[in-house]
């Protein structure tokens, strides 16, 4: 109830402050059913719309189990959040017309949430945060139950089911992937061992082979994942229609609840993003370079473990089951066995002489959490496009280098089905500011004598392009002073993608011409001509440095310079 308070004001009279209780000062009034709320991204200043769907008895007090679901390509967060609960087109209804209301939704009892996420980007990069802010604006809304949090899409949000089920495997209660349409992944299958994964596919689909799915279902049931798999025969790309047909997902989803602490966590993973899982952190290992561990409880306070190309990794033990004070841990890695008190955090660094307790820490200069690379992350946050003007260039060149950055700043496309809810600036290099610390990264065109800005790092760049190289495209990311850069020398990158959307009429359905291209191509790459052409690509040692056996087909060319750093040469490097 409010609270009447009486202020005497200096010089006579009382006023009545009416004050009511932070929540109630704050509160907003929701509405129950199907609507559309924002969150503000930090990434490029912008609100963000997400479907949202709350039970008619929604009680505010009560925690909720959470549905997210993500959205197919061309589609969006209002349709979306009618498929998922059976609701299609009317008949002879277009999308558009189907997206500007909303009918009247079965009631179930779960909170369902279905990002935007940016349109059609396939959950990745920008997408992915976006899916990550809605769920963390949700919980900061309302009351979410941490063990009864689900997740499912269709067609390229299935693909968006399948990668954060497999990266973020101890997040989610269950998954339900619908003709899930991205590949690339199967390696990440045993992070399912405790998730259960329902999947739905039409064996006519034209858009999705539904050998994918097929191939999930298979892999997951030989590596023990608790995998339901249902196909329709005849049923063309719209397997939705039927996997969601009367609400009946929910009813699958009601049935599981999130185990937190199981007795066996199978981790793989080959970026430091993505590192955790439930109990295991992997500290120490290559990017780009697939590391697992396979660690279980065999039984109270005995651990075994396995692990594949992982040089340190930490066991986060508080309020296990099968963790006992008062008698030691007994743990077995790779065949080594080691004995230690029992404490909540337990870390292991593979040495020469083996396995030993302590903490993996990177070198200074080594590849790490936030500084790993490959290419897309350096536009994955807030980031700013440079042009260079230090070579003080004639109007007519300034400005086609001004719009070559406006171009690759700009998102939004020109294609509708691959039209994105982003964009972001351009700048002159004399107007960066290089002391604005993390935010933002900064994606780089030039070479060192026309941008002021790649000259400040070119001493530390572990490539270069030749000035006298202009048949060749040379881009590569790198991390210094607590920023990403990513370096575009010669060609844009983006010179002559074009053939490549017209060969793989899916990709045209993903992103814009300027942002596909730097989806596949690792840390770095080097093209003559045409990125169809690739002389080298791939990713950096932990050091920064390429490969030997690129770096001599770089070389090679006589339009790169190739610099190795030792690993003391590495203490100089940023962090």
């Amino acid at each position: 109830m409010p609270v009447m308070r009486h202020t005497r004001i200096p010089g006579g009279g009382i006023i009545s402050l009416l004050l009511a209780t932070a929540a109630l000062l704050s509160a907003q009034v929701y509405v129950t059913g199907p609507q559309v709320l924002t969150f503000y991204s930090r990434i490029d200043d912008s609100d963000q719309l997400y479907g949202l769907y709350l039970p008619r008895k929604f009680d505010p007090a009560k925690a909720y189990p959470l549905v997210v679901s993500l959205h197919g390509s061309g589609s969006n967060h209002r349709l979306n959040l009618r498929r998922v609960f059976g609701k299609g087109n009317a008949p002879g209804e277009s999308d558009v017309q189907a997206s500007r209301y909303f009918p009247a939704l079965p009631y179930v009892e779960f909170i369902v949430a279905s990002p935007y996420a940016r349109g059609s980007m396939g959950y990745q990069s920008i997408a992915e945060q976006d899916v990550l802010d809605v769920i963390a604006d949700v919980k900061k809304r309302f009351a979410v139950d941490e063990d009864r949090m689900y997740l499912t899409g269709l067609s390229m949000g299935g693909g968006g089911t399948l990668w954060f089920g497999l990266t973020r495997p101890d997040l989610w209660a269950a998954i339900a992937p619908v003709c899930a349409g991205r590949d690339g992944m199967l390696s990440l299958a045993p992070n399912a061992l405790n998730l259960p994964v329902h999947l739905f596919h039409g064996d006519a689909d034209k858009l999705v082979p539904v050998e994918r799915s097929r191939q999930w279902h298979k892999e997951f049931l030989a590596l023990g994942v608790p995998s339901e798999y249902i196909e329709y025969p005849g049923v063309d790309h719209n397997s939705w229609d039927l996997a969601y047909k009367d609400a009946n997902i929910f009813r699958w989803f009601s049935q599981h609840r999130r185990n937190h602490l199981p007795d066996r966590v199978r981790y793989v993973s080959q970026q430091y993003r993505y590192r955790s899982a439930y109990w295991v952190e992997l500290d120490g290992f290559t990017p780009g370079t697939p590391a697992s561990i396979d660690a279980r409880f065999s039984d109270v306070n005995v651990l075994d473990i396995e692990t594949s190309r992982l040089d340190g990794f930490t066991l986060k033990l508080a309020e296990h089951p099968k963790v006992q004070t008062g008698r030691p841990l007994r743990i077995s890695v790779d065949g080594q066995k080691l004995e230690t008190a029992v404490r909540n955090t337990i870390s292991l660094l593979r040495s020469k002489d083996g396995w030993q307790f302590g903490r993996y820490e990177p070198t200074a200069g080594e590849k790490r959490a936030g500084a790993e690379g490959p290419i897309m992350e350096a536009v994955s946050a807030r980031h700013l496009y440079v042009y260079g003007t230090a070579d003080s260039p004639a109007p007519e060149e300034l400005k086609r280098r001004e719009r070559e950055a406006l171009f690759a700043a700009n998102w939004f496309g020109s294609r509708p089905q691959a039209r994105l809810a982003v964009s972001f600036f351009a700048a002159a290099d004399k107007d960066v500011n290089l002391e604005q610390g993390r935010a933002p990264d900064l994606v780089l065109f030039g070479t060192k004598e026309t941008n002021r800005v790649i000259r400040s790092y070119a001493g530390r760049l572990p490539l270069e392009l030749k000035t006298a190289s202009p048949d060749f495209g040379l881009f590569f990311i790198a991390h210094f002073d607590g920023r990403n850069l990513l370096v575009n020398s010669g060609l844009p990158y983006w010179t002559g993608i074009e053939q490549i959307v017209t060969a793989n009429a899916r990709v045209r359905l993903y992103a814009p011409n300027q942002l596909l291209v730097r989806t596949d191509y690792g840390d770095y790459a080097l093209f003559k001509g045409s990125i169809t052409n690739i002389v080298a690509q791939g990713r950096f040692d932990r050091q920064w440095n390429v490969p030997a056996g690129d770096a001599e087909k770089l070389e090679a060319t006589g339009a790169v310079i190739v610099k190795r750093r030792s690993a003391v040469d590495a203490q100089t490097r940023g962090r």
